[in-house]
């Protein structure tokens, strides 16, 4: 006799309110993320010469570019979470139609793993442009050290 190996998939169910409750969270987080590039955008900016003139121009040039695409993709899920939480009528309006419903739930169970994803990259970006500065800084101490003595 033949075995076969499945994989079983457990999904955790959620209430709505628990859903509600989720999108609400991840609108707040990527708002606040949404204000953190602004500042990462005047970072840049005061410090555009020294990250020009850096021997790790390429990849101060790269991380900048990942910065830029993780606000056009915060942005876009800012517009999905908007647009998942004014569906959430399906799951509250007390008709039956589970078709609909499954498909909110399976919609809501994708955007967790998206905003996990997300977030964890744009965690490793702030790390990488904060590493960057902080070097920059570095330097233009031992710079202004050296210039005193």
């Amino acid at each position: 006799m033949e075995t076969i190996q499945t994989q079983s998939r457990y999904i955790e169910w959620l209430s709505p309110e628990e859903m509600h409750k989720a999108s609400k969270e991840w609108l707040s987080e990527l708002k606040f993320i949404r204000d953190e590039h602004l500042f990462f955008e005047d970072l840049v900016t005061t410090f555009t010469s020294q990250l020009i003139a850096s021997r790790k121009f390429q990849d101060n040039k790269e991380i900048i570019d990942a910065i830029n695409k993780s606000q056009k993709r915060n942005n876009v899920l800012i517009e999905s979470i908007k647009v998942h939480e004014n569906d959430l009528e399906v799951m509250l309006d007390g008709i039956d139609q589970i078709e609909e419903e499954r498909a909110y739930v399976k919609e809501h169970s994708g955007l967790i793993k998206v905003i996990s994803d997300y977030l964890k990259n744009y965690k490793s970006l702030k790390t990488q442009l904060f590493n960057i500065i902080k070097n920059i800084k570095k330097e233009d101490k031992q710079r202004y050290l050296m210039d005193r003595k």
